[in-house]
């Protein structure tokens, strides 16, 4: 009997416009901790959809072995939604609590099952998460970006999955929250297939499964290992590529040295023919025999000419293409000491009580900074974004946009337009292709300037055609990027909320080439220490408990 809790037959399966995403994909997945690493783009998320039964294959078949729970990447929550609702536990909390009240109906003992101790279990799945302080009642719109991830996760484990689904868990939680979510990882006993660009997290599986072009190779160890076995084929590669191209070269100067050899043999037999005075009909057999054997020779050679370059083809396949985004930015310059934003004593309303501590929080943007903005979840880093952008006026509910155009008390932005890229990337519109969104951001554009434009940003071919909801989270990213740093005017300060969300690791590194190419002001929220040390950031700002403190770089201590 197999111990494969998932397995995939001949999977085939194409968007509605023919797009392929996979053809005949094979493989199966058992018991333990499987990381799927795959760039951006090649498919990770959609293959765990199908996996889940959310998409249906073109072809082939997805068996999954018994209770499955599934966490994806963009939790589909409403805001009025509440935690019990997330949970999933609201209609048997309701039938608990009609019971108390003497309502002893069958409807409700059926709505229970056995069910009774629901909430002392919620309870203790909330807590293991970092959620125990979280009301069943409180709703979704007053909760962080990382506590939705947490509950999210919470809903799936209360199921009591036999195989786990995770794509991009780490999103949007902290250090802390992180490490709950670690621990209950180290502990799991099922089937996890996780999808993530957190090293941490894919160092603790059993086993790496890379998804590239249409296969899936398994890898024992964790991603370390992984980037080991992948680091010494890329240097065989590399390898075997210079070996093929001086493979090529002696080949070819071979061949061409045997057809200079043939020529002068022939040269010759055709003078000593002459001298001998032999009969003209043996001397054209003499001739013909020689350009056979030249022939021959010529094709012979042209023959390992032909294999030489098939090696080189091969080992150009082995060899992983890691594009970067190269890109100028002058427009974006902000000189040093030009104060770009001002904030004093700003203050938001959370339901009855402040966000921020005492008199509000300070804070002043001058020239190019680049500036990191850390804290737990929850403490309102967000909020804080939108201040400085301005979809947020001070002493106003967090849950209300700002009204009117005009800036708020105790705010200055200097001219020139503010760019927020939020967690959920929805400045694009969903329906329009990557190349009709960066027309409308930058309708003066000449259309050849643009399609040159989206090719650094790595959009080629057909992908510039695909409307931006069939795009990954990180090709979604780029694009959003690539309408954000081009738009007129351009912008000469940059808000991103977790920017590296949903991006694999060569994506980072393209996110990191394009904001190094940035010249004006950005402030990043971002748990990724090693994206942050990457991109120069030379101010480091942290939100707790309602005080915004200026620290050090976390190596300074």
């Amino acid at each position: 009997m197999s111990d494969a809790f998932i397995v995939c037959s001949n999977l085939s399966f194409s968007w509605p416009d023919d797009t392929p995403v996979f053809q005949d994909l094979s493989f199966s997945v058992g018991g333990g901790r499987t990381g799927l690493v795959a760039p951006n783009g090649a498919g990770k998320s959609t293959l765990l959809k199908l996996i889940a039964g959310e998409h249906r294959p073109t072809a082939g078949a997805v068996s999954v072995d018994g209770v499955l729970g599934h966490l994806p990447q963009s939790l589909p929550l409403a805001d009025g939604l509440t935690v019990a609702d997330v949970l999933g536990i609201a209609p048997v909390i309701r039938a608990l609590d009609a019971i108390e009240s003497g309502d002893a109906s069958d409807e409700h003992f059926a709505t229970i099952g056995t069910d009774w101790d629901i909430e002392e279990r919620t309870r203790a799945q909330l807590d293991r998460l970092g959620l125990g302080g979280i009301a069943l009642t409180r709703h979704l719109s007053t909760l962080s970006g990382g506590q939705i991830v947490s509950l999210g996760l919470a809903a799936q484990l209360l199921r009591q999955p036999d195989v786990l689904l995770l794509d991009e868990p780490t999103n949007n939680l902290d250090l802390d929250a992180r490490h709950r979510l670690y621990g209950v990882l180290d502990d799991w006993n099922g089937c996890l297939l996780v999808v993530s660009h957190d090293r941490a997290l894919l160092d603790r599986v059993d086993r790496v499964a890379e998804l590239d072009r249409g296969h899936v190779r398994f890898h024992g160890g964790n991603f370390t290992a992984y980037e080991q076995a992948v680091r010494a084929a890329r240097e065989v590669a590399e390898k075997n590529i210079r070996s093929a191209e001086q493979d090529v070269k002696r080949e070819k100067r071979e061949m061409q040295q045997a057809r200079e050899r043939a020529e002068r043999r022939a040269g010759n037999a055709a003078r000593n023919l002459k001298s001998a005075g032999l009969p003209k009909i043996f001397a054209g057999t003499m001739k013909r025999n020689a350009q056979e054997s030249a022939g021959r020779s010529n094709e012979t050679h042209a023959t390992r000419v032909g294999d030489a370059k098939a090696r080189l083809d091969a080992a150009g396949r082995a060899l992983r293409d890691e594009d970067t985004i190269a890109l100028e930015l002058p427009g974006t310059n902000v000189p040093a000491g030009r104060t770009v934003f001002l904030g004093e004593g700003m203050r938001v309303r959370h339901g009855e009580r402040d966000l921020f501590a005492g008199p509000g929080v300070d804070l002043t943007i001058r020239g190019p900074e680049r500036i990191a903005l850390t804290g737990p979840n929850g403490a309102g880093k967000s909020t804080l974004l939108r201040l400085i952008q301005g979809d947020q006026n001070p002493n106003q509910d967090r849950n209300q946009p700002a009204e009117g155009n005009q800036p708020a008390e105790g705010i200055k932005r200097a001219e020139g337009r503010i760019a927020y890229l939020s967690q959920r990337l929805d400045l694009l519109d969903l329906d329009r292709t990557v190349a009709e969104n960066l027309a409308a951001s930058a309708p003066a554009m000449p259309e050849a300037h643009r399609m040159n434009l989206l090719a650094r940003f790595l959009f080629r071919g057909s992908r510039i055609h695909l409307p931006v909801g069939a795009l990954s989270g990180g090709e979604r990213l780029r694009a959003t990027l690539a309408c954000v740093l081009y738009a007129e005017p351009a912008p000469q300060l940059l808000l991103l909320d977790e920017p590296t969300n949903n991006l694999d690791l060569v994506s980072v590194d393209q996110l990191e080439g394009a904001l190094h190419a940035y010249e004006g002001a950005f402030v990043v929220v971002s748990h990724n220490e090693r994206f942050l040390a990457a991109i120069g950031v030379n101010r480091w700002l942290r939100l707790t408990e309602g005080r915004l403190l200026e620290t050090g770089a976390p190596h300074e201590g």
